[in-house]
């Protein structure tokens, strides 16, 4: 049996990223700073600046993940003199420029967002969870987030037309297409690419942490246990935390020194000292 390795490590994470191999992390999975031209805000990247920014960090992001791995990014436009900045939409271009393929869009609905009212627009409610991988060959485990059927089907599924038995079969012969009377005496389904999670309220220590529940959803559809996740920018270290209860070893980058304190504080009394398991962990300097 493995000791599970969780590393936080204080630093930047374009020059940190440099000390890790190719082709060796599963899963990345992170929300870097938002642009905003606000200095004494969590990261102050103006949205004219964040793609240039941010495309040294996702290249060595490109480099150290998997053929087979997958890079969730957590991100948000927001509005800037009464309209909605498009720093988002020149990011996802200038990715798959660099060579990344854009294979899904996650929507993180959030649940309990705070109320508010604003001249030309409402309450943000939602996130992008953008989905980026190297290859379209990666490993996806969707049995690990399948989700009860629900009630609706005691209705739907009790009488079926002819269309509903015929409608848009799966030609690809990798499941079930539209064809509802597939479903019939099924307790589970897959999920949408909506995902529910509450946001964490009257967090004292970090502006914007994650659920737990949104890094523990995506390790459990793209990794295994012992295999590797990182977060380049760890903040109050959330994935660490969720990656080692999970049996996963990670890897956390933040660049503020009070949130790496939080973050080692999280998994300390679960911390390791790593049995190097094998020759290729032994190459990773800051692994030693």
């Amino acid at each position: 049996m493995y000791d599970i390795i969780t590393k936080i490590l204080l630093g930047d994470s374009k020059d940190i990223l440099k000390e890790i191999e190719d082709d060796f992390i599963d899963l990345v999975v992170t929300s870097p700073p938002y642009a905003d031209r606000r200095k004494n805000t969590y990261g102050g990247i103006s949205p004219e600046k964040y793609v240039e920014w941010f495309l040294p960090i996702s290249a060595e992001l490109l480099r150290v993940l998997k053929p087979t791995g997958t890079f969730i990014l957590n991100i948000k436009e927001k509005a800037d003199k009464g309209e909605r900045n498009a720093y988002v939409l020149e990011l996802i271009l200038a990715l798959r420029k660099q060579g990344w393929i854009w294979t899904e869009e996650f929507i993180w609905h959030k649940k309990n967002c705070y109320p508010g009212k604003w001249p030309n627009r409402f309450r943000d409610a939602w996130e992008r969870l953008l989905q980026f991988n190297k290859t379209r060959d990666f490993k996806m485990y969707q049995e690990n987030v399948m989700v009860q059927i629900g009630d609706w089907a005691n209705g739907r599924l009790k009488n079926l037309s002819q269309t509903d038995k015929i409608r848009d079969n799966s030609k690809s012969g990798s499941g079930f297409g539209k064809n509802v009377s597939n479903w019939l005496g099924r307790s589970k389904v897959y999920p949408t690419n909506v995902v529910q999670f509450a946001t964490v309220c009257n967090n004292k220590n970090h502006s914007a942490p994650f659920p737990k529940e949104l890094p523990e959803w995506f390790i459990k559809l793209f990794t295994n246990k012992y295999d590797w996740v990182l977060d380049p920018f760890l903040g109050s270290g959330t994935t660490s935390e969720v990656a080692q209860k999970m049996g996963r070893n990670s890897v956390g980058i933040e660049i503020i020194p009070e949130y790496v304190n939080l973050a080692k504080e999280k998994i300390k009394k679960n911390e390791y000292t790593p049995s190097l398991f094998t020759n290729k962990i032994n190459k990773i300097k800051i692994m030693v």
